[in-house]
């Protein structure tokens, strides 16, 4: 009974440990967020009144620059060690993006060959299409810094890299609900959580054979913008399809097109990421890059016993 209460006790303050990390790392990530928003960009634009287009290029560079410096404060600081997951690694990089687009190209042609897509018009590249893509890297590194660098990476530091993925993948599925909650039939809803779940997992493990904030986020940025040039809805939002080159229109059922969600929620789209990911996993496994968890067993806490001393 003293060694599973001693147990559960040790477990409780890793618990409590793991709680207050998270908690400065995302009141770092926030605040410098809120920072640029309600202080910084707002002195800049009283002191030189930009235009509306200089201003959107303050706001997305100071958040993702600020945002940045608070991840790397807080891991200096509170875990004193060097950020090595904000190294630069160019040919990754390159690798990460080409990878990510390539993925998600891939099943919406599967899903074009089957006739359940169809591109009805070619608007060419449309103006504003980069400013578009900016947003996309822009959001892909926050939610990368959150999930990824901050969430995923200190759950495994106490538990390994399996349970902290299953755990983090969840609630980044659970995070993107609102995308289309209110909207969606129960079968997009199983579908979508579903295939963001596999779609974290797929992320967390480009993190884990990269150890590299960038080349994550260049895969999932990659990913999201392979979408929005197909013309088709982003994770359930429709906001950018009218700057889109292609015009995509759905011509088959939900399960295979996705629905409100997007291709994403296709089921040839779950199928590869299952696949993708279960390989990604035994690679990882070969390589050596999955970190055991730190919690003791019950047995590793029992008192040493008394060495045996001659008569």
């Amino acid at each position: 009974m003293g060694q599973t209460q001693e147990f559960t006790l040790h477990h409780f303050r890793r618990v409590i440990a793991v709680a207050k990390k998270l908690l400065l790392a995302f009141a770092a990530l926030f605040g410098a967020v809120l920072f640029v928003r309600m202080l910084l960009l707002p002195g800049l634009q009283a002191l030189f009144h930009p235009d509306d287009s200089v201003t959107s290029l303050l706001r997305r560079t100071g958040i993702i620059v600020f945002a940045v410096l608070a991840y790397w404060a807080y891991v200096r600081l509170v875990e004193a060690r060097n950020a090595s997951e904000l190294r630069p690694a160019p040919l990754a990089i390159m690798l990460g993006g080409a990878s990510g687009g390539l993925l998600m190209a891939i099943s919406m042609l599967l899903v074009l060959a089957l006739g359940a897509y169809e591109i009805t018009a070619y608007h060419g590249l449309q103006r504003g299409l980069l400013g578009i893509a900016g947003l996309i890297v822009i959001a892909a590194t926050l939610e990368e810094i959150a999930y990824r660098c901050i969430l995923f990476r200190i759950l495994e530091s106490a538990w390994g890299t399996v349970p902290a993925l299953c755990l983090q993948s969840v609630i980044f599925a659970l995070g993107h609900l609102e995308n289309i909650e209110g909207r969606a039939s129960m079968q997009e809803l199983v579908t979508m959580i579903v295939s963001v779940t596999l779609t974290g997992a797929l992320w967390t493990l480009v993190f884990v054979l990269s150890r590299n904030l960038w080349v994550a986020a260049a895969n999932h940025a990659a990913w999201n913008f392979t979408i929005i040039l197909s013309g088709l809805p982003l994770s359930g939002i429709e906001d950018w399809r009218s700057m889109a080159p292609m015009v995509g229109e759905y011509r088959g059922p939900v399960w295979l097109t996705g629905g409100l969600f997007g291709p994403e929620s296709s089921i040839v789209t779950i199928v590869m990421l299952a696949v993708t990911v279960a390989a990604m996993l035994y690679w990882a496994q070969r390589k050596h890059r999955l970190i055991g968890g730190a919690t003791p067993r019950i047995d590793t806490l029992k008192s040493p016993q008394p060495e045996a001393r001659p008569a």
